[in-house]
């Protein structure tokens, strides 16, 4: 097999391929073993004609599409290796020359990976924000784990905010009940912001079997559009009042809440976790904002067609999140009143952002020669195999060709970010109460 390229366009080659009429040959032949059942022949039963005979009475053009299906993957694969090329897209062939005892001639015209020119990738400024963990923080913690487990208690009081309630109502437009407008027993938590604005805030000071109109306007974008913007009445009762009460913040609730015997050691393991989650975020912030530079600082012509992929894998993703949900794609666009192709269009910044991302990173591996080590891949499947409860030997032993290369592009993709920070110039900001002060690390 023998093949040249030539540059057509940008990020665009055309590789013309010729085969000698050996392969032809071979693959006319596989072609007739493939289709021989399929053709009648008079004199012979039907898959039992030779070669030969067919060609001589339909001639031998009865096998090229299949002969050439056999070969041109096969060729096609060939030449690209041998020349080197990157192929991001199906190729457009077209036949220039076939037929037995005669080189096999074609051409492949396919978009290719684009060029990506480095700009300036090390030495990058960078500044690492800075989320100290207050005191405030943490008491933040402290009174969320108190509510997930408080009380809720009967009053004898008219309502408060903060109050859960349970009412009947009956809503109307124009003195015309409307669809949803009623319910019986319903709980309600006064300020939690579930009902039409202005509703909770006029059941304040009701008090238990207490009966009172309220009005309210719908919102303008409300989701039933018949009644967006509209004025409404609604004839309440409040059947009960319940207040939450909440636990003492003491070593009882400590051991409620947690594994700890005194509320000191919970307060220290939640400032110790809040810390820890605080400086993933700053690391976090820091590595993406130094990619993005790297980014920026290089050129790209980006093809069409591995946006259009891009964009095919995003939407692929949406969809099977939404599945969770119950929700079918065809559904949400109806209900966003958005059609597919203003969706795709929605989508194109951010994929043209992770091709352009994916190309920057993989050249800096290429230039700085980043690889995956023994030392790499064996600690990497030791960190996954403890997300796991398993040994590293049994969770080696079950991974496919697929998820193998999956961790060693993700093993890859972190030492080239850690690369960008630990040639990067980095100041630091911290906060010293309201004042933030910036050092060199």
């Amino acid at each position: 097999m023998n093949a040249t390229v030539e540059s057509t366009k940008t990020n665009e080659v055309k590789l013309t391929i010729s085969v000698p009429p050996e392969k032809f040959d071979e693959a006319m032949d596989k072609a007739y073993l493939k289709i021989r059942s399929q053709i009648t022949i008079p004199g012979f039963r039907r898959g039992k004609a030779p070669r030969k005979v067919i060609e001589n009475f339909y001639s031998e053009a009865v096998f090229y599409e299949d002969a050439m299906d056999i070969l041109l993957p096969e060729a096609y694969d060939a030449a690209v290796a041998q020349q080197e090329i990157f192929p991001v897209d199906r190729p457009s062939v077209e036949i220039v020359d076939v037929g037995s005892g005669k080189d096999f001639v074609f051409t492949a015209t396919v978009t290719v990976k684009p060029d990506v020119v480095l700009g300036e990738y090390k030495g990058l400024k960078g500044q690492r924000p800075a989320y100290p963990v207050t005191d405030e923080l943490v008491e933040g913690e402290l009174n969320a784990a108190r509510n997930r487990i408080a009380r809720w208690v009967d009053v004898e009081r008219p309502v408060e905010n903060g109050d859960r309630i349970m009412l009947d109502y009956a809503g109307a437009v124009d003195g015309v009940p409307f669809d949803g407008g009623t319910a019986q027993n319903q709980s309600l938590e006064i300020g939690s912001g579930r009902f039409i604005p202005g509703f909770e805030e006029q059941v304040i000071g009701a008090a238990a079997g207490e009966e009172k109109d309220i009005t309210v306007t719908f919102p303008e974008e409300y989701h039933a559009s018949e009644l967006a913007g509209k004025e409404a009445v609604f004839h309440i009762k409040v059947l009960e009042i319940k207040a939450k009460e909440l636990p003492e913040l003491d070593d009882e609730f400590a051991k409620d809440v947690s594994e700890f015997d005194t509320l000191d050691e919970y307060r220290a393991d939640i400032r110790k976790r809040l810390e820890e989650t605080n400086h993933n975020q700053e690391e976090t912030e820091l590595r993406d904002a130094l990619v993005t530079l790297a980014v920026e600082n290089a050129t790209i012509e980006l093809p069409d067609c591995m946006v259009e992929q891009q964009i095919d894998r995003m939407l692929a993703e949406f969809e099977y999140q939404l599945s969770f949900q119950g929700i079918k794609m065809d559904d949400y666009v109806k209900m966003t009143g958005m059609d597919m192709s203003q969706l795709r269009d929605q989508s194109r910044a951010e994929a043209e952002k992770r091709v352009r991302t994916s190309l920057v990173l993989e050249k800096i591996q290429i230039e700085e020669k980043l690889e995956v080590s023994d030392e790499d891949w064996t600690a990497e499947v030791a960190r996954m195999a403890g997300l796991r409860n398993k040994s590293a030997d049994e969770l080696e032993g079950t991974l496919q060709e697929a998820d193998k290369e999956y961790f060693r592009n993700n093993i890859l993709l972190k030492k080239t970010v850690d690369f960008l920070v630990d040639n990067a110039k980095i100041t630091k900001q911290r906060a010293t109460g309201k004042k933030k002060e910036v050092e060199a690390e």
